[in-house]
């Protein structure tokens, strides 16, 4: 059995982002005509296909926290053939990403406390 963990309805969601674009669009088209085309820009590779491109996609998104990322690439991913088992897999290179960054992090804290013993 599977429980539905949604927090949210994705398509609802989805549309209600499209909406709120528009809404930018209106007040500001030059910004989001950059952004379109930086998206274009992006998505017009040479060596990774499209599936490739959204399980990375996928990964950042899930490091940023980027909610309607996660929605475009998620959707985009399933269309490009991505399954289940690969997206885990991206997603496992994301956690994995903020772990490091975490443990990282944790070393500048050492760095910091033992700046502040020599003061």
């Amino acid at each position: 059995m599977t429980t539905d963990t949604r927090i949210e309805d994705w398509d609802e969601y989805s549309a209600a982002l499209r909406a709120r674009g528009k809404e930018l669009r209106a007040l500001h088209p030059e910004l989001v005509n950059g952004f379109v085309a930086l998206n274009r820009g992006a998505a017009t590779t040479k060596v990774l296909d499209a599936k490739t491109r959204e399980l990375i996609s996928l990964a950042v998104a899930v490091t940023t926290r980027c909610q309607g990322c996660i929605d475009a690439h998620a959707r985009k991913a399933k269309a490009a053939g991505a399954t289940k088992e690969e997206i885990a897999e991206a997603l496992g290179v994301a956690i994995a990403v903020n772990a490091g960054a975490a443990f990282t992090y944790s070393l500048h804290v050492l760095d910091a406390v033992q700046g502040t013993d020599e003061a």
